[in-house]
This record gives structure tokens, C-alpha cells and sequence, in this order.
């Protein structure tokens, strides 16, 4: 079905509250990366507003793979999937006897290589999210406008902070290393638990770095040795620059690296795809 055909329910829940979950999962070489984990984060999320999924995990799981199929997708790739407590009359109380919407797609979505090989800018902006960050729900206007505002001034996130200490970003996790060893907001309600930043983590233990959950303020930030950002469409991405200010010499730094470099091999896309390879 071509996306101009596609319908949605005048009276949706989704549309007119953002009450719904979703998740963004990566695929490479046409096939899904860190699966369950998006997922098991998936039901959290869906249990965390009393929403209900309206398939098992392993029925959803094959659904999926069936898209992947139906779209004949090889390559590089980023799968969107949301669902909504369903179309009712508006009204604020959740509605009885109504069935859950879930829609699903996927499409292309190549890696930002100059990115991951040169880092990005950034701005801090203030933190003005609800308390339950840990959801991945549809409400997300204060990411929206803080990624916005980091657009507007030539940068590539915006770095989130509550009274200066730093949270995490617009639509990412961020790190600082300190001596090598690597710094990020602890999995509180006030973060979104990534499901690469707990790749992140398990690559930091099978390699002997420290991964420490420990908050640094701003000003910590911009002393760092390294910078860097994790998701599912960013990867790990190196930040280079915070608020018109260069973290260290303003280039990548070798832990980041490091962690690139493990991500690929585990993704599976180090052979054909690698930022590491010569030009």
C-alpha cells in the first residue's frame, strides 16, 4: 500500500494525546540489531502507562520479521513502531472494551559515516521533560523543540541538563571519559534506558574500561576527555564541541573509538560498511 493510502482513525488516542509507546530498532544487512532488547523495553514501556500490547513478544517478533520480508530489505534500514491505547470519543479516562492500535514500518536509513568519523557539535539546553523519561512514550515535544533549537545553531543534539547536572539528550544517551574511564547518567526515571547505551555498557566490561553511572555537571562536560553519544540511529557518535566550546582538541578520541570500533564488530557491518576503512 503506498503511504498516501494509509488511514488513521479520526478519534485516536495517539493523535490526541500521545498516549502510546514506540520504539526505533536498527537494521544492518537486513536484519534487526539489539531486537530484544527494543522489545523487552517495548512491554516495560507499554506496562509503565497499564497500556496493553495486543500481541505476545514472540508472535510481535515474527510480525516484524514478516515486514522485513514484505519490503525486501537487505541493507541498511531503521524500523518505526508505535502503539496507542486506540480510537475512542476523547475523553481523558482510558476507554472500555477498546482494542490497542499498533502500526509498524520500515524504510532505508544509511549510517551518518561523516559523523561517526569527524563527531558532532552540540548545545545544552535545559531539561523541562516530565519524571518518567525511562517510558518511551509518544510526548515528546521537549525533545523536539530542544533538538530544534540544537538545528538552529548549527549542531548536531542538544545535551539535556536539570540545574546543570547533565541527563541526556534530545533522542540520545551522552558519556564523558575522565581518565579512561567512562561516565553517564545512572538508569534512573529521569533517563531513557537506550539499548545501545547497555550495549555500550557490555562492551566497556568485555573490554576493561570502567563504566561507571555516576551525573557530571556542565561545566564537568567541557572539561572532559572525551565526548560521545549513543542510540540506535546514532550509534556511537563522538562529540567534538558543547556549546561553541571543543572537548579537548575537538577531534574523536581513542576510547570512543574503541567503542566504534566493538560496536561495528558486534552489529555485524565491520567488513562492509566500517568507518575504519582506509578511503
Amino acid at each position: 500500500m503506498n503511504h498516501d493510502e494509509l488511514s488513521y482513525p479520526f478519534e485516536e488516542r495517539g493523535l490526541q494525546f500521545g498516549d502510546g509507546v514506540y520504539e526505533v530498532i536498527r537494521v544492518y544487512n537486513g536484519q534487526y540489531y539489539l531486537m530484544s532488547e527494543h522489545i523487552n523495553r517495548l512491554y516495560r514501556s507499554a506496562a509503565a502507562i497499564k497500556l496493553q500490547v495486543p500481541f505476545e513478544k514472540e508472535e510481535l517478533w515474527r510480525k516484524l520479521d514478516e515486514l522485513l520480508e514484505m519490503n525486501k530489505v537487505t541493507g541498511s534500514a531503521k524500523l518505526y513502531l508505535q502503539i496507542t491505547r486506540g480510537s475512542a470519543p476523547r475523553d481523558h479516562i482510558f476507554p472500555v472494551g477498546v482494542k490497542s492500535n499498533m502500526y509498524a514500518y520500515v524504510m532505508d536509513h544509511e549510517r551518518n559515516i561523516k559523523a561517526l568519523k569527524e563527531g558532532i557539535k552540540t548545545i545544552t539546553v535545559n531539561d523541562v521533560r516530565w519524571e518518567n523519561c525511562y517510558i518511551k512514550s509518544l510526548n515528546l515535544l521537549p525533545n523536539v523543540l530542544a533538538k530544534q533549537e540544537a538545528h538552529e545553531n548549527g549542531c548536531g543534539e542538544a545535551i539535556l541538563h536539570r540545574n546543570g547536572t547533565v541527563t541526556e539528550c534530545s533522542s540520545s544517551n551522552v558519556y564523558a571519559i575522565f581518565d579512561g574511564q567512562v561516565y553517564t547518567h545512572p538508569a534512573s526515571k529521569n533517563i531513557l534506558h537506550g539499548c545501545v547505551r547497555m550495549k555500550v555498557q557490555s562492551i566497556c566490561e568485555e573490554k576493561g574500561i570502567p563504566f561507571v553511572e555516576k551525573a557530571f555537571t556542565i561545566e564537568e562536560m567541557w572539561k572532559a576527555d572525551e565526548l560521545f553519544i549513543s542510540s540506535s540511529l546514532n550509534e556511537v557518535t563522538p562529540v567534538i564541541e558543547v556549546d561553541q566550546k571543543k572537548i579537548q582538541d575537538g577531534k574523536p578520541g581513542k576510547v570512543t573509538q574503541l567503542l566504534q570500533k566493538a560496536y561495528e564488530e558486534d552489529a555485524g557491518i565491520s567488513d562492509n560498511a566500517s568507518i575504519f576503512q582506509m578511503n
